[in-house]
């Protein structure tokens, strides 16, 4: 049944807990920011098929970066719903690796750029921007004791993001698009 009719007074169950909480409360708002940025990360995901580049010898895929996101985003909601997984070293220095490895085929930032270069980018983009918005709520719930996370999946989210925008410029330069700056006018 996809209804329970349970959260029609406005609270909600998490993981491994028997009281409700407020859907309006911190830690409902971290999961769902969370949830809404791993959707747009399958509309990412679904956009980019078949994009590829290498890094040295390894050939990535768009797809298989983003799925792997995805699957990492389960965990980050299941520790902040109250599980004992979290976030381990050796994804944070995966995603690091990815970035590193896309700034070497980008050319340096020198200004903001306008989103929007190419469809994907832009998905990207709105991808780079939730995946921050996560964050902050992640971090407010942490913030006023409402959940314990640990330092590496607070840092596996700090690095999202930037994956997220290293993506958007990839795709952008694969397609021979130019970044466009800001006039500030």
């Amino acid at each position: 049944m996809l209804y329970t009719r349970k959260g029609d007074g406005g609270t909600t169950k998490t993981f491994g807990c028997d009281q409700r909480i407020s859907k309006s409360s911190l830690v409902a708002e971290a999961l769902g920011s969370l949830d809404e940025a791993n959707s747009f990360l399958g509309l990412a995901r679904a956009r980019t098929e078949g994009d590829s580049f290498s890094l040295g010898a390894e050939k990535i895929n768009f797809v298989d970066v983003i799925l792997e996101i995805q699957q990492n985003l389960f965990i980050v909601q299941a520790e902040v719903a109250g599980a004992t997984m979290t976030i381990e070293q050796d994804k944070v220095d995966r995603v690091e690796s990815v970035v590193d490895g896309i700034e070497k085929i980008l050319p340096p930032i020198k200004s903001f750029f306008i989103s929007g270069a190419t469809k994907n980018s832009a998905v990207l983009d709105i991808c780079r921007t939730l995946v921050r918005r996560a964050e902050r709520r992640v971090i407010a719930a942490k913030e006023e004791g409402k959940i314990n996370i640990s330092d590496s999946t607070l840092a596996y989210l700090n690095r999202l993001s930037s994956l997220a925008y290293a993506l958007a410029r990839l795709s952008s330069h694969m397609k021979g698009q130019e970044e466009l700056k800001p006039d500030y006018k």
